[in-house]
């Protein structure tokens, strides 16, 4: 057995976003369907104190980058999750749910510009707050696998359509005669 190590990571940066709210926001940043604005959304990733502009300002030229970001509202995990698009339980590290063993995730968007401090980007599925840990540059040649398959996504996009993931989901109402 490995001795189980510990990381401690500080965030490079913050996003500031329109969504505020999980239900809110997309489930993925490309699949607006459903959200208030039906349009990719922009935000600003603001660099932290420490970070020098030295660090992103190579970035200008590149069309999508890749956010790896803490999931910072995540509530714990379970081994299994229900996806959105539906089709059953599933294994959670086979999904893209918040709720990870480690709540870390991953979202490639549009890179409009490179500002003083920060990154404009368009189609962000994150929440106002969200710390980044890393940008990277998205590199088509190495990142862009367009036949690979998708595991069980695959049969789901067969019977309902490629994209059709759900937009975000609404608040319960109330039942008849609760308090709320």
């Amino acid at each position: 057995m490995h001795e189980a190590a510990l990381f401690t990571f500080r965030p490079v940066a913050h996003v500031r976003s329109p969504y505020a709210r999980r239900i809110d926001a997309p489930h993925q940043s490309t699949v607006v369907a459903g959200t208030e604005s039906g349009a990719e959304a922009e935000a600003r990733i603001e660099f932290a104190d420490g970070v020098p502009a030295e660090a992103f300002r190579d970035l200008a030229g590149f069309e999508r980058i890749w956010l790896l970001f803490v999931f910072h509202r995540s509530e714990g995990w379970k081994p299994q999750v229900r996806p959105p698009r539906g089709g059953g339980k599933r294994g959670v590290l086979a999904t893209r749910s918040p709720h990870r063993p480690n709540p870390i995730g991953l979202s490639a968007v549009e890179l409009v510009a490179v500002e003083d401090r920060a990154l404009r980007v368009r189609g962000v599925d994150l929440l106002d707050g969200t710390p980044i840990l890393d940008v990277k540059p998205y590199v088509p040649y190495a990142d862009a696998f367009p036949a690979a398959r998708a595991g069980w996504i695959d049969a789901i996009d067969a019977a309902q359509g490629r994209h059709s993931a759900p937009g975000p989901k609404r608040p319960r109402k109330p039942a008849a005669g609760s308090r709320s």
